[in-house]
């Protein structure tokens, strides 16, 4: 299958296969219903605050990267359970350094969106 010729309609599935991948995501996981709550809240911030291009720009790489983390997380903890039903120290260790991924790209989010929207409201409020 390696020397398979391109297929449009297989990249279309391709993209299919992610949007079923993004909603389970949302669906069965909470923590990215957080992460969702989040983006609303930066977005609706950008939009109200009238960000500058390159400031949205940042605001949309941390949303992917959160998302994206979320992704790789829920799914290695997936196939950790799928490979090892039972409680084992070294799977334990696995979901929580995929785990730590996801928390150390949401604080640096958070760190970024207070960076860009905190002097901005303090603005909005003081003049």
């Amino acid at each position: 299958m390696e020397n398979a010729p391109f297929s449009l309609k297989k990249r279309i599935y391709s993209f299919r296969y992610a949007i079923s991948g993004i909603k389970q995501l949302i669906i069965t996981e909470h923590n990215a219903r957080i992460h969702l709550s989040a983006a609303i809240i930066a977005i609706g911030c950008g939009i109200w605050l009238g960000i500058s291009p390159v400031e949205w720009m940042i605001i949309i790489m941390c949303i992917g990267l959160v998302f994206g983390t979320e992704c790789f997380n829920s799914a290695i903890e997936a196939i950790s359970d799928f490979v090892s039903p039972e409680y084992h120290n070294t799977i334990k260790r696995i979901k929580d350094l995929a785990a730590a991924g996801v928390l150390c790209v949401a604080l640096a989010s958070a760190t970024t969106g207070c960076i860009i929207f905190i002097p901005k409201i303090i603005v909005y409020f003081t003049s």
